[in-house]
């Protein structure tokens, strides 16, 4: 399984891996709902259970993803800061690429 991540995302993330509360944690990225052919994502964080396994990125997070949800194979994981702070998770692969999520 694969996860794309951008810089900004990457930074913010890291920040908030920092926090007290995080502590032997990792972020999960989960399907909220399905809409026909694509799906809506968050991130939370958890810790890894048995059904998950966790995937490793170019940018030194690691994430925790249910095993065998075709849905979070290939996601893409964004920041942006302009026009206003967002967060875009969506996954190409599964035609989603129009439908961003609003975190």
């Amino acid at each position: 399984m694969k996860v794309k991540i951008n810089r900004n995302a990457a930074k913010a993330l890291k920040k908030m891996l920092e926090q007290e509360e995080a502590q032997g944690k990792l972020f999960r990225v989960f399907v909220t709902h399905m809409h026909g052919d694509h799906a809506h994502y968050d991130l939370m964080l958890d810790t890894p259970t048995e059904k998950d396994e966790v995937v490793k990125t170019d940018k030194d997070i690691d994430f925790i993803l249910e095993k065998g949800d075709e849905y979070l194979d290939g996601i893409w994981i964004q920041f942006f800061q302009v026009p206003k702070e967002e967060w875009l998770i969506t996954n190409p692969s599964k035609g989603d690429h129009h439908h961003h999520h609003h975190h």
